[in-house]
């Protein structure tokens, strides 16, 4: 292998890239706004740029870049199909665009696959072949290991676990619709619109409007009622959902990351693990399973992103690249 890899993070706010070396430790790193609200003309160049900023004097020294992109791509084919953070961002052969300007073999992959191949090759999941990765945080994502490899579908777009259909209150929804950090602040504004009483209309300043996710989690984390069962309920509709995660692909570990999943912790934790222990078929799906949170920080995507360099897009093996890495 090669001196070195770049991973870069093209985040819906931030860019990031970052020099890392075979161990996949940050060596360097570059970060300015994306500026996604630009569109695709504008923001492309600064990913360029931001490579650029990276690279070592002697390019060759690189065996490969790695890109996180936060919406559905297409390893295979090296391009961003739906970046739904991105304005514009549709049919992008960006893996091609960065070859061709760079002249490195460039790898895409999602965010929370990303997420998942990094926190299994270096973070709280390391040492395991069967692993599944949930971010709550504005959205709900996921990145699946089954037997040490990524799971990426026919197109690469398996795993989207916040996608997870349900039906609620007699209407068909989304895990994601549901329980991620827009939805619980959405839930809390009507609840408290109609009437009910909480300290986040204090906490808001009085402005219901003004409700968000982190004034929810600060009333719950102070006991309010109304908030501690907003937060209930999403536990309650996460663990459903990873009930059916458990039974469909019996992992041996479930890791967490997101600022819903860090802002809440145990309120949202514990009805969860209560609704898998109270829906799953079989106490053997879940009483060796162990639950974590994410270990690599905001770290996470750029060390992902130096992995799908490591895998090859998240083909290979990763738990055999991660004993090399390490070894």
């Amino acid at each position: 292998m090669s001196d070195y890899v770049i991973g870069v993070d093209l985040g819906g706010t931030r860019l990031r890239s970052a020099l890392l070396n075979p161990k996949l430790e940050i060596l360097s790193r570059h970060e300015v706004p994306t500026l996604a609200e630009q569109g695709v003309e504008k923001t492309l160049p600064r990913v360029l740029d931001a490579i650029r900023a990276t690279l070592p004097q002697d390019k060759s020294q690189v065996s490969g870049i790695g890109i996180s992109i936060p919406g559905p791509t297409n390893p295979f084919t090296g391009m961003v199909e739906l970046g739904t953070n991105l304005k514009g961002w549709h049919g992008i052969e960006l893996a091609k665009i960065v070859e061709d300007e760079i002249g490195i073999k460039t790898y895409l992959g999602n965010d929370a696959n990303v997420a998942a191949l990094a926190e299994t090759a270096l973070g709280a999941a390391r040492g395991y072949r069967h692993v599944i990765f949930i971010t709550v945080s504005t959205g709900i994502g996921g990145g699946v290991i089954v037997d040490g490899r990524m799971l990426l579908g026919k197109e690469g777009y398996a795993g989207e676990v916040g996608h997870i259909q349900m039906v609620v209150d007699e209407k068909v929804t989304t895990l994601e619709k549901e329980a991620a950090g827009p939805a619980l602040a959405r839930q809390a504004r009507d609840r408290v619109a109609a009437g009910e009483s909480s300290a986040m209309l204090d906490l808001a300043g009085g402005d219901i409007s003004a409700i968000s996710g982190a004034t929810l989690s600060e009333a719950a984390g102070q006991g309010d009622w109304l908030a501690l069962k907003i937060v209930e309920r999403a536990g309650l509709l996460l663990g459903l959902g990873v009930t059916s995660l458990l039974h469909i692909f019996n992992p041996e570990i479930v890791v967490f990351g997101g600022s819903v999943s860090f802002g809440l912790g145990e309120m949202l934790f514990a009805p969860m693990r209560e609704a898998v222990r109270s829906h799953v078929i079989d106490d053997g799906y879940f009483r060796n399973v162990r639950y974590e949170m994410a270990a690599l920080g905001e770290n996470v995507s750029i060390i992902g992103a130096g992995a799908l360099v490591v895998t090859h897009g998240g083909v290979d093996d990763v738990t055999e690249a991660a004993a090399k890495l390490t070894g």
